[in-house]
């Protein structure tokens, strides 16, 4: 901490680095934090690289769902690695700084990859609502070239967000200390330590947070209201809960990510406290662990290419 006292300067000058605190500050607890987030980084990008794998090799998955799941997974593997190497350094060298343009990276490529992730959930409850509640049509709703457009939309839009997001963070001047409270460079106590005037930025950022906010899980919540009501319409009981089955594993995938992200970014900036931290480690890191074990587990055409996969490489 006094080292990143040492390390600011006047608001005429910019840092050249910052000091990330992490999320222990005892010695004693690094190395024990390094061995679990290792392996959670290690399990994160098997998961990953596993459903990325499975999806491209076996043609029974060659369908919109898996399409977008592929996507998903690809996004989770890049959405953690933009924070897990450097967190993991941190863990076993006493040497916590980060550059300003690695800073700035790390800060737009976090929220590239946060923005493509809930553009394609919502992407994703609309495949489930097209193949539960038009499952003659689903082909026809979601072609190659419409699923490709929606994907490269979801890109498209990351890629603008992010810019607009570490602009107005990085906008001002930062001269009131260069150590960040945090375990990588995030929107909130970046803003804290600009002391010049944050409080257009903060609602320009909580304005297209908002907004991002609404849109998808505007998205997600009216295509799951067509499908519950397409549910309890069904006769079959058996039927009824294959499409449950269905959607469940998105559903928890969405509550999880929405749920911690909601808290940390759209609550007051006078109300974040050491909370943010415990919500960061969930969307950021617990999230791309989870989703392709919640996606595999549940889902059965996942666990069959699996094992067909299994016998190939035993053979």
């Amino acid at each position: 901490y006094k080292e990143g006292k040492k390390m600011f300067r006047s608001s005429n000058h910019t840092i050249n680095k910052f000091v990330l605190l992490g999320l222990a500050e005892s010695p004693d607890v690094q190395p024990l934090l390094f061995g679990v987030f290792l392996l959670v980084y290690v399990f994160t990008l098997l998961g990953n690289i596993g459903v990325m794998t499975l999806v491209q090799t076996d043609p029974h998955l060659h369908t919109p769902m898996y399409f977008f799941l592929q996507h998903l997974a690809f996004t989770d593997a890049c959405y953690s690695t933009v924070i897990m190497p450097n967190m993991l350094v941190s863990f076993l060298s006493r040497n916590k700084d980060i550059s300003f343009p690695g800073c700035v990276a790390q800060l737009y490529s976090f929220v590239f990859f946060g923005i493509v992730e809930c553009y394609l959930l919502a992407i994703m409850a609309y495949d489930r609502y097209a193949a539960v509640c038009s499952p003659l049509q689903y082909v026809v709703m979601l072609p190659k070239a419409v699923c490709v457009w929606l994907v490269s939309t979801s890109y498209i839009l990351g890629f603008l967000y992010a810019a607009i997001y570490t602009s107005c963070t990085f906008g001002g001047s930062f001269c009131n200390s260069s150590v960040i409270d945090h375990f990588f460079c995030d929107i909130v106590p970046l803003m804290k330590l600009s002391c010049s005037d944050r409080l257009l930025r903060e609602k320009v950022i909580f304005a297209f947070v908002s907004l991002n906010g609404i849109i998808t899980s505007g998205i997600i919540l009216i295509s799951y209201l067509y499908i519950f009501s397409a549910v309890l319409r069904m006769r079959s009981g058996q039927n009824r809960s294959k499409a449950f089955n269905t959607c469940a594993s998105h559903l928890m995938v969405v509550f999880l990510f929405y749920g911690t992200g909601f808290f940390t970014y759209l609550q007051p900036s006078t109300s974040h406290n050491g909370l943010d931290k415990v919500a960061a480690t969930f969307y950021t890191l617990v999230t791309p662990l989870l989703n392709p074990f919640i996606y595999s587990l549940r889902n059965r055409d996942v666990k069959k290419a699996f094992m067909k996969h299994m016998k190939r490489c035993l053979c």
